[in-house]
């Protein structure tokens, strides 16, 4: 019988170690000389062109393509683990390839940023996450006081961003921080509709 491929989910706020988690999921099975191909968005050039790279540096060789069609296209048929980077970046389609590999004994690992700087849902991320066989959800350090964090502060001259600004603009450590529940920010916001009452 052909085996079963798995689907897993990597997601969290920016600094939480998605990309280590890919990288290291990937290395994991060039190990066991499994044929594993990893993929990233095309607009992804803040450290390289044609590399994954963490904010720490650690590297790994990937292809970059514009769109689902292309990474589907650019898949071996020999390969065992396709690996996709910055999965948010990517339409909704990235969800029914990620079923198409899996239903053919493909294996699966996508990372990407869950929230968007709004902590809105981000892309396909929704539907990957609810496609996955398994979830690993990351989280950083907050970056202005050290509790846990869970969301990607954005910032435009050192102020927080306003809500309506565009979802994607690509950046690191100039433009996004991690941030706890209690320190984001964000101006403009919808008024929240629900208050606990003051005691």
């Amino acid at each position: 019988m052909k085996r079963n491929g798995t689907l897993t989910v990597v997601c969290g706020s920016m600094y939480a170690g998605k990309s280590e988690e890919l990288i290291r999921l990937a290395r994991r099975a060039l190990f066991a000389k499994r044929k594993v191909q990893v993929f990233k968005p095309f607009i992804d050039t803040r450290y390289h062109e044609t590399m994954v790279v963490t904010h720490m540096g650690v590297k790994h060789e990937a292809v970059a393509v514009r769109s689902v069609a292309d990474l589907a296209a650019a898949i071996e048929p020999k390969t065992e683990l396709v690996c996709v980077e910055e999965a948010q970046f990517f339409d909704r389609e990235l969800v029914d390839l990620a079923v198409c590999l899996t239903d053919e004994g493909v294996d699966v690992v996508v990372a990407g940023l869950d929230q968007d700087f709004r902590r809105r849902p981000f892309g396909p991320m929704p539907e990957l996450l609810i496609a996955a066989d398994e979830v690993l959800k990351l989280r950083a350090i907050c970056m202005k006081c050290g509790e846990p964090a869970s969301h990607t502060y954005r910032m435009i001259d050192g102020k927080p961003a306003h809500w309506n600004d565009p979802v994607v603009l690509i950046g690191a450590t100039e433009a996004y921080e991690a941030r706890c529940h209690r320190c984001f920010e964000i101006r403009g916001a919808p008024k929240k509709k629900f208050r606990r009452p003051k005691k």
